[in-house]
Parts: C-alpha cells; structure tokens; sequence
C-alpha cells in the first residue's frame, strides 16, 4: 500500500509542478497583453482588438490550473482548517469527507464537460465549443475551455493521491502499534 501511496503521490506532484508552470505561463501571457494594449492604447493610439481576450482566456487558465495547485498544497479555502492537522481515524475520516464532496462537486462537471445528451461527445461542453471560434484571436474555443476539465481532474488526482497517502499512513501508525 506504501508503494501506491508514494507512486500516486509522486504522479500527483508531477502533474501539480506541471500545472504550476501552466499557471506561470498563463499570468505572464496574462500580463504581456495587457501591458502591451495600455502601451499601444495611450502611446500609439492603435490598441490591437486580440490583446483583451488573449489577457481573459489566460486569466481563466491560471486560476484554474492555480486553484488546482492551491488544493494540491491545502491551501484552498476551507471552513474547518484545523481538520488537516488532524491524524488517526479522525484525520482519514475528514480526509474522506473532503474527497466526497469534491467528488460530488467535480464528477458531473467532468462529466458533462465531455459528453452531451445521450452520452453524445459532439454535444458536451468541450464539443460544442470545438467548432466556436474566439472573437478576436480566430482559434478554437477549446484551447481556452480545456482549462475546467483539466483543473478539475487534476483536482480528482490530488485527491486520491491525499486519500491513498492518508491511508498508508494510518496503515503504518497502525503496524508501529503491533
């Protein structure tokens, strides 16, 4: 159970450093556009027509993939923040019902980010979106509505990956006894 443990864990971690990069990558893209239209705005007097909806699609993406980071380091909001620092049965037992809620919060959004009425594809959130193109930029609305199912999911192996280490955790305390 140890090696489950410390494999999801590691893949969690992995997929976290990944989205941490996205989110960077996303704030800078973010910052870049609309820097670029306030110089070209009150210098030039020109203010390309993209540089709005380049600087909004990345926002969407870096607090997506960040809140996906943020839950990773617990540092997501929370009601009870004393339940972390909990151990034992207890601790597993809160663990748990985090999992189920975000379960019951991120599954149908998952789910209906791929499919559609009758389990159709084209008619999920992600297809519908395939054939809309952005406003300004002229690119498939997919690369920007991506960003919910992906934080989503990572969220789902942050998740597992908490409950898997709990667990061998409490297994050890569990040993050490014996």
């Amino acid at each position: 159970m140890e090696r489950v443990s410390e494999i999801a864990d590691r893949i969690s971690a992995f997929l976290n450093s990944l989205a941490i990069a996205g989110a960077i990558l996303a704030v800078v893209v973010m910052v870049a556009s609309a820097g670029f239209q306030v110089v070209a705005r009150y210098l030039f007097d020109s203010p390309p027509i993209w540089t709005e909806e380049a600087a909004r699609y990345a926002m969407v993406w870096a607090g997506l993939l960040g809140a996906s980071c943020a839950f990773r380091a617990d540092a997501d909001p929370t009601l009870f923040p004393q339940m972390r620092e909990r151990s034992g049965m207890s601790g597993m037992g809160l663990t748990l019902v985090r999992a189920i809620g975000v379960v019951i919060f991120s599954t149908p959004v998952i789910y209906f980010s791929f499919f559609g009425t009758n389990t159709n594809l084209a008619r999920g959130f992600l297809g519908r979106t395939l054939g809309r193109e952005a406003d300004m930029l002229g690119v498939s609305m997919i690369f920007f509505t991506a960003a919910i199912p992906v934080a989503f999911i990572l969220i789902l192996v942050h998740v597992i990956a908490d409950i898997l280490k709990k667990s061998s955790g409490l297994l050890s305390q569990e040993s050490n006894r014996r």
